[in-house]
C-alpha cells in the first residue's frame, strides 16, 4: 500500500479495488510486429540494395550510424505507421526498433535522431536516386522464385497535393491545388511495386510516358530477356510515342482512349440499335461493345479500337480502349482492361495507409528517396501478408489491418547475458496467426 500511493495516476476503483497507474513496466514497446517485417526485410534485403546505391561521405571515425541502419529505421517507422523524421526521435529507444535495426534492445546505442534521417534524406545525388530506383525494379525480378511467361504493368498517377513551393509543384485545375503527381506502376497479378516516380504536376505528355515505359520495360528485360510484356493504364498514357515504341520493341500495350467526333461516328449505328433495344426490354440497363480499326492524326498507322457501350435509364456512356491484343470485344474491355482499377487501390494502400504523400521537402531528389522508402515499406507489408495462408483472410487484408493486429502488439523485453527474450500479451487475439507467420519468416536451417 506504500507503494501503491506514489504512484502517479489514478482511476475509479473496479469491483471496489483501488487502480493506479504508472509507467514502471520495465522495457516496453508497442511494435513487436516490427520484428515481423524484420525477417521480410531480410529476405528481401532492402536496406543493403539502396545502401550499395549511396556513397556515404562522411567521416568513417565520426559515424554512429551506418546508412543500412538508418534506412531500416525509416522503412521500419513507416511500416509501422510513423511516417515522418521527426518519430525516429520518439523511436531511438524502443526496444523491438533496437532489434529490428541489429542492436541490443538495453545494452545497444540508441538509433539515430531526426537530423540524423533528415540529412540522410537530403544526401542522394540525381544519379544515386536512378541506381536506387533501377535496384527497385530489380528486386521485382528477384522477388520470383523463376521467370514468369509474362506480366502485366499498370500504370497510373495520383494526385500528392503539396502545402509549400516545392520544386516541380504545379497548380493542376482539376485538383485546384498545387499538388505532383507521381506515376505508380504495379505487377497487376502480385501487386508488387515496380516503380513511384515523383513528377510535375501536370499531365505526362507522350516523351515522358515513352521514356518511363522504355526504361522500366529495358529494365525488366536484362532479367527476363523472353518475358511477355503487357502495360496498361488509362487515356494520359495512349500517347503515339508511347504505342509506337512498344510496338517496334515488341511490348503489348492496352490504354483508355478519349472520345471524340470520329469515334462516335463509328459506333452510332450500333448505340442507336442499343438504346431502342433497352427501351423495348424496359431493363435498367444494356450493354454492347463495337471493335474496329481506327486512326488519329498523330498516328502512323490504324490500331485496334474497342468500344463499350451502355443504355441505361440515365443516359448514354461510351469508353474507348486502344490496344494491340487481338481478342473479342467484351473479354478484351471487361477483362483486359478494366481490372486496372486494382491498381488504383494498390495507390491508395501505397498513399494513405503508408502516407507517401508526405513529400514535404524542398528537393525533389530528396522528396523522391522518401517515395523509395515509402515503396520499401509497401514491400515490406507486401511481404508480411504474403506470408499469411492464402486462404485466409490476412491474405486479401489491407496494410491498415495488418498493422493493427499484427504489428502494434506490447511486449515486454528482457535483455540478459546470452538471450533476449521477448513476452508477448498472454490475451494477444491473434496469436495463433502471429506466431504462424513468424514461423513461415523465419531463417531455416541449413
Amino acid at each position: 500500500m506504500d507503494e501503491d500511493s506514489l504512484l502517479p495516476l489514478e482511476l475509479p476503483a473496479v469491483a471496489r479495488k483501488k487502480v493506479s497507474l504508472a509507467f514502471d513496466g520495465g522495457r516496453l514497446s508497442s511494435n513487436a510486429g516490427v520484428l515481423l517485417l524484420r525477417e521480410v526485410e531480410r529476405g528481401l534485403r532492402l536496406a543493403e540494395r539502396l545502401a550499395g546505391c549511396l556513397t556515404d561521405r562522411r567521416d568513417a571515425a565520426r559515424i554512429d550510424h551506418t546508412v543500412v541502419e538508418m534506412l531500416k529505421l525509416r522503412m521500419f517507422a513507416i511500416a509501422a505507421g510513423c511516417a515522418d523524421a521527426d518519430d525516429c526521435d520518439a523511436l531511438r529507444d524502443d526496444p523491438i526498433f533496437k532489434m529490428a535495426v541489429g542492436r541490443a534492445p538495453e545494452t545497444g546505442d540508441a538509433l539515430c535522431s531526426q537530423p540524423t534521417m533528415s540529412r540522410l534524406e537530403n544526401a542522394p545525388s540525381r544519379g544515386e536516386i536512378v541506381r536506387m530506383m533501377a535496384a527497385m525494379v530489380d528486386l521485382f525480378c528477384a522477388s520470383f522464385v523463376r521467370p514468369p511467361a509474362a506480366i502485366t504493368l499498370d500504370i497510373d498517377d495520383t494526385v500528392d497535393a503539396v502545402h509549400g513551393r516545392q520544386q516541380l509543384s504545379l497548380f493542376h485545375a482539376h485538383y485546384d491545388t498545387r499538388c505532383f503527381l507521381p506515376i505508380h506502376i504495379y505487377d497487376a497479378e502480385t501487386g508488387k511495386p515496380i516503380a513511384v516516380i515523383l513528377r510535375p504536376g501536370k499531365t505526362p505528355d507522350g516523351r515522358e510516358v515513352r521514356a518511363v515505359i522504355k526504361h522500366v520495360t529495358r529494365r525488366i528485360r536484362r532479367t527476363w530477356p523472353a518475358v511477355r510484356i503487357l502495360w496498361r493504364g488509362d487515356s494520359h498514357y495512349a500517347r503515339h510515342e508511347a504505342m509506337d515504341w512498344c510496338e517496334d520493341n515488341g511490348v503489348d500495350y492496352i490504354f483508355g482512349l478519349a472520345g471524340n467526333a470520329v469515334l462516335h461516328a463509328h459506333v452510332q449505328a450500333v448505340a442507336d440499335d442499343l438504346c431502342v433495344r433497352r427501351a423495348e426490354a424496359g431493363v435498367d440497363k444494356l450493354r454492347g461493345f463495337r471493335a474496329f480499326d481506327y486512326a488519329a492524326k498523330s498516328w502512323r498507322a490504324e490500331r485496334h479500337v474497342v468500344a463499350r457501350l451502355e443504355a441505361s435509364r440515365r443516359g448514354f456512356d461510351t469508353r474507348f480502349v486502344v490496344t494491340s491484343l487481338a481478342g473479342a470485344p467484351q473479354q478484351l474491355y471487361e477483362t483486359g482492361y478494366c481490372a486496372r482499377g486494382q491498381a488504383e487501390n494498390l495507390i491508395k494502400m501505397h498513399k494513405t495507409q503508408l502516407a507517401s504523400d508526405r513529400t514535404s521537402c524542398q528537393s525533389p531528389t530528396a522528396n523522391q528517396f522518401r517515395l523509395i522508402l515509402h515503396t520499401c515499406a509497401y514491400w515490406l507489408m507486401h511481404g508480411l501478408r504474403a506470408a499469411a495462408p492464402k486462404a485466409s483472410d490476412w491474405a486479401r487484408a489491407e496494410f491498415a489491418t495488418l498493422r493493427l493486429h499484427l504489428i502494434k502488439i506490447a511486449a515486454r523485453v528482457v535483455e540478459r547475458t546470452t538471450r533476449i527474450r521477448v513476452s508477448l500479451p498472454t490475451a494477444c487475439p491473434e496469436s495463433a496467426i502471429f506466431a504462424l507467420i513468424a514461423c513461415r519468416l523465419a531463417p531455416r536451417p541449413p
